[in-house]
């Protein structure tokens, strides 16, 4: 077996790969000149203002667009981009707390669009009479404004269209050449000849990209090790003391890091385990009253710093060939 398929096969097993599509009205209009009944020469940028403009109040959306943020957020913060960002890559360890985050989130996404869809014929109303004000004093024809206006809003029974939250976890199968059927003898093998490039391409994608993926995987979580500990000694150094604050944080982190770990990054861990062992095992007020042990926290975080910015740069290869191992099987497709 190849070191990509190893590779493949040890990505397969230690996560899902999750995609989260939220998508909700976004009452919007983008206005021109011929809305307001003008042409394009005659406005003047400076005292008129076009491009989108909200249909509707922005707090009747505003809780739709904090919930797609959180989804995102929380996305981000715990899985890795696969193939440039087609798809994220989802650590075991972290798959049951972020599908149940995701679906406490779409619950409250759902209940939004339910009292969002319940009153939007009296928003859409009330938000005409706004516009038909506000056209009044814009335009000389309010009407062809307020006509475009009145257009934007999508009908009260379609609606329910331009809501959705999705959420799809699946895995991803270096393609077989597929069998040809049902089709005439004499095309066959040119059929089978154009089958068979367009699999060994979509393998050979798949496979290039498999290696530099595991790598950027573990160069980013050192470095955010590295990133860590210049925000935290910043934050000692412009106080002058060590809050419980910044001592959770890094107590967070570490957690953090061993889950979304599925690298193997051992040489890592073993740094932050030894910075836990060592000063995270007592109090802030404790290093407020002993200056010495501060000294000592700040020359450990200094030291895990430059580790961990030496880690992120060096050759990640060795890294990769031993994840590789973990590889006992082929992919399969999963949806």
């Amino acid at each position: 077996m190849s070191t990509d398929s190893r590779l493949l096969d040890a990505l397969v097993q230690k996560g899902v790969l999750v995609n989260v599509s939220v998508r909700y009205w976004r009452a919007r209009k983008k206005l021109n000149a011929e809305d307001l009944g003008l042409s394009r020469d005659q406005v003047d940028d400076s005292l008129i203002s076009l491009g989108h403009k909200r249909l509707v109040p922005k707090e009747s959306m505003q809780r739709l667009a904090l919930l797609e943020g959180r989804a995102h957020a929380l996305i981000e913060q715990n899985t890795f981009p696969f193939l440039n960002g087609i798809a994220h890559y989802l650590p075991n360890t972290k798959l049951e707390e972020v599908t149940g985050k995701l679906k406490e989130i779409q619950d409250d996404f759902e209940h939004e669009q339910t009292q969002f869809l319940a009153s939007y014929a009296e928003l859409r109303g009330s938000a005409l009479e706004q516009w038909a004000e506000a056209a009044n004093q814009l335009v000389d024809d309010p009407g062809q404004l307020l006509a475009t206006i009145e257009g934007a809003f999508p009908p009260v029974d379609r609606m329910p269209r331009y809501f959705s939250f999705d959420i799809r976890m699946f895995q991803i199968s270096v393609p077989d050449v597929p069998q040809v059927e049902l089709i005439e003898l004499g095309t066959q093998a040119e059929v089978m000849q154009a089958r068979r490039e367009a699999t060994q391409a979509a393998r050979s994608e798949i496979n290039a990209s498999c290696q530099a993926f595991v790598s950027e995987c573990a160069s980013a979580l050192r470095e955010q090790t590295s990133q860590l500990c210049s925000e935290m000694l910043q934050t000692i150094q412009r106080t002058g003391n060590v809050h419980q604050k910044t001592l959770n944080r890094l107590i967070r982190f570490i957690d953090h890091f061993r889950e979304l770990n599925f690298v193997n990054d051992a040489e890592m861990e073993e740094q932050l385990r030894v910075i836990r062992d060592e000063f995270l095992n007592r109090s802030a007020v404790s290093y407020r009253g002993n200056t010495a042990a501060r000294a000592d926290l700040v020359t450990g975080l200094q030291d895990l710093r430059e580790k961990a910015q030496e880690l992120a740069s060096a050759d990640a290869q060795e890294l990769v060939q031993s994840f590789g191992q973990m590889g006992k099987r082929r992919f399969s497709l999963a949806a």
